[in-house]
């Protein structure tokens, strides 16, 4: 061993040794996900229990559950009260289905997805997206052939929407709008959430005929169904005529590269009113070095499609193609919301 080995060991701690083989982790991911699909922590909801009698009603195996609990006991996400007796901490209440935030459909591994994801070099290679390598197809058709997989993906999707929801209500004055017109509003859960909280608002859905057919008891279950129209189409061709409110985006035009993001807020503004505005809900790329969502997200664009997070000077060259103007980007810890209006 040189000197300058030597040297550097000695100015290595232990505990940057442990953070960065933490951050490396694929386990505990992978443990969460497992303890979400058990609903261990529903079974916890009231008071702990040894690890056998937990096994008995998730249907697990004794030794084995109590060797992933202590693991995550490690990591504050289960606590292990006495030995070999488990209860919920600040974390795992976040897992319970009850919790008014539950996360626990978020963590649901998608088979798809996490082999995706295992071909990340891939991408960074050569810029282009895993899952198509891995998968021989695109994330969407892939999708498209596989109900089971689609409808987790739908369950995803309606975990992220409600915790969204939370994040935007508070932060946007919604109430000054008067129509919402949700462009590739999906099954019409958000538009349902914004027209439920607030009752003077009016709502168009917009999606493709099949998706939007699956609209119609999610308003209903929100008693928005009379103020909620429903509309089928394709967002590539024509949207709803404006209506002197905004048209809301959620997670669409992220998931696409520059040109066909563009070419959907052309359709937009097409269709645009002079008091229109547009809307967009998805992460923004800040600058700085703390953690942030969109730069995880971004990671996700790059390995299971074409699209990317974008930052404020992207989008306003994105908004500038389209005839529209970036006007303001309001953040929330979950996604921004994301202001423009027609180029005058």
């Amino acid at each position: 061993m040189t000197a300058t080995q030597s040297d550097l060991i000695g100015q290595t701690d232990q505990a940057t040794m442990l953070r960065l083989f933490e951050l490396a982790d694929i386990i505990v991911p992978f443990a969460i996900s497992v303890a979400a699909d058990l609903r261990l922590a529903d079974l916890l909801a009231d008071g702990p229990l040894p690890a056998a009698e937990l096994a008995r009603r998730a249907g697990a195996d004794p030794d084995a559950l109590h060797r992933m609990l202590r693991a995550l006991a490690g990591k504050d996400i289960f606590a292990e009260t006495a030995p070999g007796v488990f209860g919920l901490t600040p974390m795992s209440e976040l897992l319970r289905s009850g919790h008014p935030l539950s996360f626990r459909k978020l963590f649901h591994t998608v088979d798809a997805d996490v082999l995706a994801f295992a071909h990340l070099g891939d991408s960074v290679r050569t810029g282009g997206p895993a899952f198509d390598l891995v998968h021989g197809e695109e994330f969407w058709s892939y999708l498209a052939a596989r109900p089971s997989d689609a409808r987790i993906f739908d369950e995803l999707m309606a975990a992220f929407t409600e915790l969204e929801l939370r994040a935007v209500l508070p932060v946007y004055d919604w109430e000054s709008l008067g129509t919402v017109i949700d462009v590739g509003g999906g099954n019409g859960a958000l538009l349902a959430g914004l027209l439920a909280r607030h009752t003077n608002l009016h709502g168009v859905l917009y999606d493709l005929p099949e998706v939007v057919g699956a609209a119609a008891p999610v308003l209903a279950a929100a008693g928005v169904a009379e103020r909620c129209e429903v509309v089928g189409g394709s967002f590539y061709d024509k949207v709803p005529p404006g209506r002197g409110g905004a048209y809301l985006l959620k997670r669409i035009i992220y998931n696409y590269e520059d040109e066909a993001a563009t070419r959907i807020l052309r359709t937009v503004r097409a269709g645009m009113g002079a008091d229109d505005r547009v809307l967009l809900l998805e992460p923004v790329r800040r600058r700085g070095a703390a953690f942030e969502m969109g730069r995880l997200m971004d990671l996700k664009m790059l390995v299971l499609g074409t699209g990317r997070v974008r930052g404020r000077h992207e989008l306003q060259a994105l908004f500038a193609g389209a005839g529209l103007r970036l006007r303001r980007i309001v953040p929330t810890p979950m996604i921004a919301v994301i202001e423009a209006v027609a180029e005058q």
